[in-house]
């Protein structure tokens, strides 16, 4: 028997037909998405409202957003090359491929931090105004969801160079994908709210 028949005989199944922990992952996604629509709606329902400024329209750099969205977008697309090197245990395309996914995460975690720090030094805090709570709230959560993925995909590269990752752990990678393009997907939301529908 392969290595991966034994992974897959080992496997505990839902009544679904899921293995129990893919199941488990989309639960906890289920509850992410409560609370990430909870975000956007508090900040929908703050929208407008500050009677102070700075405003968005004086603060939000549309251009350089596009591109670190761009980059987080080609993330997800490492990340089905990783999980597919991996499933074929083509082990050096897997760390490859990885570890790029974790890199552009942290290009996009990058431009968080300096869009944040260029809103401080424009005068815009947690504390100023409507839109800087709600804003930094909403986007500051999804970047804590980046930096978690992040540590995910480096801890799994980690694994792939001691050569403790295999096909054998392709579900593993594959739970990890799930939630990189939830991470993702949430992004394309928050950015058509936030930053084009100013």
């Amino acid at each position: 028997m392969s290595e991966t028949a034994a992974a897959s005989a080992e496997m505990h199944h839902t009544s679904t037909g899921l293995p129990n922990r893919k199941l488990l992952m989309w639960a906890f996604i289920g509850s992410e998405c409560m609370l990430f629509g909870s975000l956007i709606i508090t900040y929908l329902v703050y929208r407008g409202r500050s009677i102070v400024g700075p405003y968005p329209e004086e603060l939000l750099n549309i251009p350089f957003i596009t591109v670190t969205t761009f980059v987080l977008l080609m993330s997800s697309l490492t990340m089905v090359l990783a999980l597919a090197a991996v499933q074929r245990n083509d082990m050096r395309q897997g760390k490859l491929w990885l570890l790029m996914t974790a890199l552009l995460g942290l290009v996009f975690l990058s431009g968080q931090v300096y869009e944040f720090s260029h809103f401080v030094h424009e005068g815009l805090g947690l504390t100023t105004n409507l839109f800087g709570a709600s804003f930094f709230l909403l986007t500051g959560t999804h970047g804590a969801h980046v930096l978690v993925g992040v540590i995910w995909l480096l801890s799994l590269f980690v694994l792939a160079v001691g050569g403790r990752l295999t096909s054998a752990n392709a579900e593993t990678v594959e739970i990890t994908g799930l939630y990189w393009h939830f991470v993702d997907v949430v992004w394309i939301v928050l950015f058509t709210i936030i930053y084009l529908l100013v």
